[in-house]
């Protein structure tokens, strides 16, 4: 990516919404978005490092395209390892860059040029012919591919924020997350780490006084830039003649005499296993998989997409996104055991708290710049949320004016609270869907009070008017509201559970702790396989595993839904009273979720018991937070931390109090 280039196109901002199909994740939105403000480009990186990102997965770390034009040349990982042995420059472009063909000639994968000159058989007791040639090239290319390639740690993490992103972009997200942002975050990400585009990578810094074979005067080697290996694993770019290392100018890996990754091969499949386990840098944020998660949500965020942080994580439960062993989509030839197995494989859910504190962090270690401005019109601005959220729960469409309302009286619809600064004093983001949640709470409590009591009235009322006008508009009975979603949750919920509590953690691709025990848990794992299908044939079940197709939405309702009473046309004018030209609500009585907030050395803002409060307050933080997949104690702080600003004087008010008390007391 070149620094100064805008990202083009952004996402309309309520998918699934009026008459399109809920199952999308979003739809273009014709209003093309503005430039970055000034100083809000990622400084410009060296671009002599990572090799493009190609077509998919299984080409990735397979090809390696060469050349001026970008021609694909035919030389795989494998033939430029057993080509570096050659070390003659070719006769037509000077350069030092070998492949092997299929009869074993050398060829230079710069200007494509096939010597005379071919690779010498090993005890073939015969003369050697093409024929023996390939069958001994066949043999060591089996050989390699059982042991593995060499690769880093950060090279699988690569490989898995690739898949994420190609993921990403299938449900409906922009290619600009991929191709531009994802990558340059993750290339401001290795430098800031010193894993590459530095000039004494960590990975190499226990090999500095290491002889070569060759030429003993090349032992300070890694003194120069070093860079990832291009044939890897795929970079974040699309292939082309721009992003292509200059082939005359790269140098290969050197040989050592105690080869780093027959050391490795012990404990780890990656060279670096053991290493990165044990490393412990000060200042240093350590990659590990749920920080892939929060480089995706910073990307989403930077690009202002219409993906929250709880639909995030809730597409990774769901499976559209990879994480949950991840690693078994790594290329055959990228061997994963011992302490690879601690750094990749997890059996734990991401908690939406973590992410969150995680983005944060890795945020504020990139000094990334201020992020594009989240305005009225994007996805993430709570009136659009709310709009969205008051859809999800079934609640009437006319509770949107009040949202509005008390977005606009607290201001946590300004552009300036809402957008993201890694680099302020208080690097702080908001989080949006629970703030959108938090804001319908205290809407409804400004209606309804949540007592057990008020609500229970003004249902009362409204099932009588609703019985006598029955071609009239209905008005809103919150009893029936409750009857008909707490059913439903109940049901998801349940359902939830159920997949949770089945939910198999181990991976098809076996783990074992060394190449030593490989044979071992294959065939353990060949003997599990087989009993498993002998035991469906003999119960006449075969194991299905449901995938549900992507939504925005979990709940969709609509008039007529057999499954429920849709309540979004109904009226609050039971709740509703007119004051001159506009109206007002009835309820003239408020309590306070939180009436004194915690010291500022406590972790937390407020503490929250379920029976202190009311059955009705229960079940709507409940409700949301299940929908959300957070604590219901984080949208119990929200809301107090909205009702603050809702009602400073009353706040203020209790200050002095308290203060004047402590003066009598003295």
């Amino acid at each position: 990516m070149k620094s100064g280039r805008g990202l083009q196109g952004w996402r309309s901002f309520l998918p699934g919404a009026g008459g399109d199909d809920p199952a999308s994740p979003g739809v273009r939105n014709p209003k093309p978005r503005p430039r970055f403000p000034p100083g809000g480009f990622l400084p410009a990186l060296p671009e002599a490092a990572l090799a493009a990102w190609v077509t998919g997965p299984e080409a990735a770390l397979a090809a390696w395209v060469t050349g001026p034009a970008g021609t694909a040349a035919a030389a795989t990982r494998l033939d430029l390892e057993e080509a570096k042995e050659f070390k003659e420059r070719c006769t037509q472009c000077a350069a030092v860059s070998w492949g092997l063909t299929d009869e074993g000639k050398y060829y230079c994968t710069s200007c494509h040029n096939v010597t005379e000159r071919s690779k010498e058989v090993i005890n073939t007791g015969a003369i050697p012919n093409t024929k023996i040639q390939a069958i001994n090239r066949g043999l060591k290319r089996k050989r390699k591919l059982e042991k593995g390639w060499d690769w880093y740690v950060c090279e699988g993490f690569q490989q898995i924020l690739y898949q994420q992103a190609e993921a990403l972009k299938t449900l409906g997200v922009g290619p600009e997350l991929k191709d531009e942002v994802l990558h340059n975050f993750w290339k401001r990400y290795l430098q800031k780490s010193k894993q590459a585009y530095c000039k004494n990578p960590v990975y190499i810094r226990g090999r500095k006084a290491t002889v070569l074979e060759d030429n003993p005067s090349h032992s300070d080697w890694d003194s120069e830039p070093d860079v990832l290996s291009d044939f890897s694993c795929p970079s974040f770019v699309e292939s082309g003649p721009d992003s292509q290392l200059d082939s005359r100018t790269q140098k290969p890996f050197p040989i050592s005499k105690a080869s780093q990754s027959e050391t490795a091969s012990i404990c780890s499949g990656s060279l670096d296993g053991v290493e990165y386990s044990l490393r412990k840098e000060k200042g240093i944020v350590k990659m590990t998989m749920p920080r892939t998660l929060a480089f995706c949500y910073l990307s989403l965020l930077w690009q202002r997409e219409t993906i929250t942080l709880s639909d995030l994580l809730r597409f990774v439960e769901e499976g559209h996104i990879p994480y949950i062993n991840a690693f078994q989509h790594f290329p055959e030839e990228m061997k994963l055991y011992g302490r690879d197995k601690g750094i990749f494989a997890i059996e734990s859910w991401p908690a939406y708290e973590d992410i969150y504190k995680k983005m944060i962090e890795i945020a504020k270690f990139l000094d990334l710049p201020r992020f594009p401005d989240i305005t009225e019109d994007c996805y993430l601005h709570p009136d659009i949320l709310c709009m969205k959220y008051l859809m999800e729960v079934n609640l009437p469409d006319e509770m949107n004016d009040l949202t509005y309302q008390v977005v606009k009286m607290t201001g946590i619809g300004e552009v300036d609270f809402l957008t993201f600064d890694p680099i302020a004093k208080m690097a702080k983001t908001v989080k949006y869907d629970i703030q959108a949640v938090a804001v319908i709470v205290i809407v409804l409590k400004l209606l309804f009070l949540l007592d057990d009591n008020l609500e229970w009235t003004l249902s009362n009322i409204a099932e009588k008017y609703n019985e006598k006008n029955k071609e009239d508009k209905p008005w809103f009975d919150f009893r029936k509201w409750y009857q008909v979603m707490k059913k439903s949750i109940d049901e998801k919920k349940q359902k939830w559970e159920e997949a949770r509590a089945k939910y198999v953690w181990k991976s098809e691709k076996p783990l074992y702790h060394s190449s030593i025990d490989r044979a071992v848990v294959y065939k353990r794992r060949e003997m599990v396989v087989s009993l498993q299908k002998q035991f469906s044939a003999l119960t006449d079940s075969a194991p299905t595993v449901e995938k549900k197709s992507p939504s925005s939405f979990q709940f969709n309702w609509t008039e007529g839904d057999s499954a429920g009473t849709c309540f979004h046309g109904h009226s609050l004018q039971g709740i509703l009273k007119k004051k001159g030209q506009s109206l007002t609500i009835k309820n003239s009585l408020y309590w306070l979720s939180t009436q004194k907030f915690c010291r500022s050395y406590c972790k937390h803002v407020t503490t929250y018991e379920e029976s202190n409060f009311s059955l009705s307050y229960q079940f709507v933080i409940n409700l949301f937070s299940f929908l959300l997949r957070i604590k219901a104690s984080s949208l119990h702080e929200e809301v107090s931390l909205i009702e603050k600003r809702l009602f400073k004087r009353k706040y203020s008010k209790t200050k002095k109090k308290s203060r004047s008390r402590k003066r009598r007391k003295y």
